[in-house]
Formats: structure tokens, C-alpha cells, sequence
């Protein structure tokens, strides 16, 4: 069977050599009939598992018909089967790219969000690139869903990869892309997580701000994730361990995504717990009303909440 498509494969390959041949009755080559024998060519090689070829005829495929953008798709899903994973996902770029410039940016964020699948289990920096590349070209697409579902796996690993200045400004973004769509319970849910990360940067007047910033959130306040967070940060605050533990080893927190998650439970007060500070304007308990001072305000991790 195998050898059948090998063979099958090579009398596309002579066809498509055919069609490129100028002659006095054809004075230009057939780009497009060489492209498409290549293609077949492609398929049957696949077929026979033989990737190197068939990768090799999918870019000949590409470099005969330009318009054909998916081929160079294929030709890196051909170097995924190799396990040259880095040479796949620069042909899927490439493809990506081509597919934009084509009006197909749909298609382009669908690719780049595939690559980034792939290139995840063995490089987390380059899955993080991929997936905010699609986002943008999801958001210039006014596809706000899309987008903030893919910054979502960005924001993930940038906390995996303890990149929380960068993860902290991701989620911040995301959550104004659910806001803007009206996904009210998945803001609450985006609040938790920048609340966590906040604390793991040692900002606790980021994390409380972005509690506050989300009274206005339809729905928030007085919700199970509104409790949970103004206990959390009173918790933080008073350097409560044991009131701490129980917020962070509660349901609401064990069950977010992984990576939020490990977060809760390797949270910690500062100074080791076994008391209670003494509150200062610069870190009001958690759920507080109102604004913080006009001085303070300024100094909030540039834009953050």
C-alpha cells in the first residue's frame, strides 16, 4: 500500500514538472495545474507516511500557487509529524501571516491558536507568543470572545511561567474584553485571579483596588466571589493565617484553572501570620468603600485594574 501512494505520489510530482514545461503551443508555464499534481502528490506521500516528502510537496505546492496560503499549513503540520516542532510552527506563522495580508484573519487566529497548541508541552515563552498573536487578530476583528478566550491560555502560562507583572496586565485585559461583552460572571471570575496574583506580587493595593473597581460589575457585589475576596484580603491584611487558608482551600478558589489555583494555595500573609497589623490608608481591608487617596491612586502598577 505504502508503495502504491510512493509511487502514485511520483507520477504527480512528473505531471506537475509537465505543466511547469514551456513549448511552442504553451508559452508560459501552468502554475496552477503544478500546483494542484503537487498537491495530490502531497496527500499521496502523506498517506504513505513519508513526511519529509510530503512536507517537501506541500511547499512546492505554496511556491507554484501563492494564493494557496493552507499549504504552507500543512507543509508545518508535515514537520509536526517529524517532531521538528520550531520548523512547524515558523511555516504556521508564515501561514498566518499570509492568511491576514489575504483578508482571512479568522483563519489566521484559528492557525496561530492551533501552533500554540502545539508548541506548548515543550515551549511554554513561544505558546504565550502565539496565543496573543491570535487575540490581536481576533480583536482587530471586533471578535472580543474569541480574543479573550485565547488571552485567557495566555494569561495561564505567563502565571506558570511567574511572569505576574505581564499576567497581571493580560487578565486586566481580558476582563475588559468579558466586560465589554457583558460576560459579567466571567469578570467576577478574572477579579479572583488578578486579586491572587496581585498578592503573589506583593501589590496589596492593586489586588484591593481591583476588588472595588468591581462593585460596579452587575451582580458582583454581595456575590459568593465578592465575599470570598473582601475575606481574602482581610485575611492578607490583618495577617490572619488560618482565615487566609480557609479562603484559599475553599471550593470557589481549589476549582479555578490549574494555574490560579496553585497560586491560592501557595498564598501566605506576610510576616509568617500570628497576628494582627495595624490598617494604614495605603491598604485598606479588603471590600471597602470608596476611593483611595488621589496620591495613592497614581501609584497603581500602571493601569493594572
Amino acid at each position: 500500500m505504502a508503495a502504491q501512494k510512493i509511487n502514485e505520489a511520483h507520477e504527480h510530482i512528473a505531471k506537475a514538472e509537465k505543466c511547469l514545461k514551456t513549448s511552442m503551443s504553451k508559452w508560459k508555464p501552468d502554475y496552477d495545474g503544478a500546483a494542484s499534481e503537487m498537491a495530490k502528490a502531497a496527500v499521496a506521500f502523506k498517506n504513505a507516511k513519508q513526511f519529509e516528502q510530503a512536507k517537501d510537496a506541500y511547499l512546492k505546492e505554496a511556491e507554484y500557487h501563492t494564493e494557496n496560503k493552507a499549504a504552507y499549513e500543512q507543509a508545518g503540520m508535515m514537520l509536526k509529524d517529524m517532531k521538528k516542532m520550531p520548523e512547524a510552527i515558523q511555516l504556521i506563522e508564515k501561514a498566518s501571516i499570509m492568511y491576514v495580508e489575504n483578508g482571512t484573519s479568522g483563519t489566521a487566529g484559528i492557525a496561530l491558536d492551533r501552533a500554540g497548541k502545539l508548541i506548548e508541552p515543550i515551549d511554554l515563552e513561544k505558546a504565550v507568543d502565539l496565543y496573543q498573536k491570535a487575540a490581536s487578530v481576533f480583536e482587530n476583528e471586533d471578535r472580543l470572545r474569541e480574543a479573550a478566550e485565547l488571552l485567557g491560555k495566555a494569561s495561564r502560562l505567563l502565571v506558570r511561567l511567574r511572569r505576574l507583572d505581564e499576567a497581571a496586565v493580560s487578565l486586566q485585559k481580558e476582563k475588559n474584553m468579558y466586560k465589554e461583552i457583558e460576560n459579567y460572571p466571567t469578570c467576577f471570575k478574572k477579579t479572583i485571579a488578578q486579586v491572587l496574583v496581585h498578592l503573589h506580587r506583593g501589590d496589596f493595593v492593586a489586588a484591593d483596588k481591583c476588588v472595588r473597581e468591581s462593585y460596579s460589575l452587575p451582580g458582583f457585589s454581595g456575590s459568593e466571589d465578592c465575599v470570598s475576596m473582601e475575606t481574602l484580603l482581610a485575611a492578607f491584611d490583618e495577617q490572619d493565617e488560618d482565615k487566609l487558608s480557609r479562603v484559599c482551600n475553599s471550593p470557589l478558589l481549589k476549582y479555578m484553572d490549574n494555574d490560579y489555583a496553585k497560586l491560592a494555595i501557595s498564598l501566605k500573609v506576610p510576616g509568617g501570620g500570628g497576628g494582627k497589623k495595624k490598617k494604614s490608608p495605603a491598604a485598606p481591608q479588603g471590600g471597602s468603600a470608596g476611593p483611595p487617596p488621589a496620591d495613592e491612586d497614581d501609584d497603581y502598577a500602571g493601569g493594572l485594574c
